[in-house]
């Protein structure tokens, strides 16, 4: 047995555990896993523990799911360190891995969801290396930390910045920061708050957020756009599809560039609560109205069924059928490399 299947099957155990407990003792006041914060969408409920038993157990051991080899992960290249460090204003995004970005606008550079450990969570390894290291950063205005998932709050990333660096979280994640030393701000949904130039506001995505058994939408989940200057970005965090990114576009735009998961879909049926699909992706971008898209979620680790690199391929398949352009507007990364908004690419 696979140590990933292993931690399926674990997380599946522990899923299954939590709603018989919660049926138990909540049934009257609460569903099991909607401890406390809760998606905009009345009709979004999350998985039955059956159900979580039959993705992570049952569907695995009767060949249900897709099995399929890794493939590559995505393209990586050393990072532009003269470039990172350059002391302008000019608005840029580098692409750690996964859903983590160093991004700098107006001067001032943060950090959205940081993971550079080889490992999350113990289980899933990281297939290709992280963009940046610690050491490679620059000064950081921020880190901000869209929800708690091991894939996205990772505490050895976040121990390994320098102390002195503010943290901007979603309501009810402040004391995990606060119990390290680190400062910090909570946000609610479109609430604001602004560290040196940027001004940072948290957004609503369709997720949920769990670290430990008990501890299941203890605290809120989001997205972020960042803005200064003239330039704002939006960064999704983890979401599935939902009703409100036109609404985002319109309340906080015009966005310079939108950060999209497109990865995580497979198997579709029990994924698409939480994740989006590739092409659910491009039409989120679409209806944001930012100028470029830039996919993330992909490509660095293999957390669902799809090969590493589909992703990819099937936002590009979308974009020639739906996006009347020459694939101008899809700023489409390797891991290490920096995006230059408003210019060109730096390899």
């Amino acid at each position: 047995m696979s140590q990933r299947m292993r931690g399926e099957i674990e997380w599946g155990w522990r899923r299954a555990l939590i709603g018989r407990r919660g049926a138990h003792f909540r049934y009257v006041t609460l569903s099991p896993m909607a401890h406390r914060y809760s998606n905009l969408d009345p009709s979004h409920r999350p998985h039955s523990a059956s159900s979580v038993w039959r993705w992570a157990v049952t569907d695995r051991l009767l060949g249900r799911r897709r099995r399929c080899p890794p493939g590559p992960a995505a393209r990586w290249v050393a990072a532009d360190l003269e470039l990172i460090h350059e002391d302008s204003k000019r608005p840029r995004l580098t692409w750690i891995g996964h859903s983590g970005f160093l991004g700098t606008l107006d001067g001032a550079s943060f950090l959205v969801d940081p993971v550079f450990s080889p490992r999350i969570g113990g289980v899933y390894r990281r297939c290709c290396p992280p963009g940046l290291r610690e050491t490679d950063l620059p000064q950081l205005h921020t880190v901000l930390v869209t929800h708690n998932h091991y894939d996205h709050l990772d505490a050895a990333s976040i121990d390994g910045l320098s102390p002195s660096v503010p943290a901007v979280v979603p309501e009810g994640l402040g004391g995990w920061m606060r119990r390290r030393g680190r400062p910090v701000v909570e946000l609610g949904w479109w609430q604001s708050t602004r560290v040196g130039p940027l001004d940072i506001t948290l957004v609503p995505a369709r997720h949920w957020s769990r670290r430990r058994i008990n501890d299941t939408n203890c605290s809120r989940w989001g997205g972020y756009v960042v803005r200064a200057g003239e330039h704002a970005v939006y960064h999704a965090g983890d979401t599935a599809w939902f009703p409100g990114f036109s609404e985002i576009g319109r309340r906080l735009g015009p966005l310079t560039a939108a950060m999209l998961p497109i990865g995580g879909y497979d198997p579709a049926w029990f994924m698409e609560r939480q994740h989006l699909n590739p092409e659910q992706a491009g039409q989120a971008w679409l209806e944001l109205g930012a100028i470029w898209m830039v996919p993330m979620h992909w490509g660095s680790f293999r957390l669902t069924d799809e090969p590493l690199s589909e992703p990819r391929a099937r936002l590009h398949e979308w974009w020639a059928e739906n996006v009347d352009d020459d694939h101008s507007r899809l700023t489409d990364p390797a891991v290490g490399e920096t995006v230059i908004l408003g210019g060109t690419r730096d390899t």
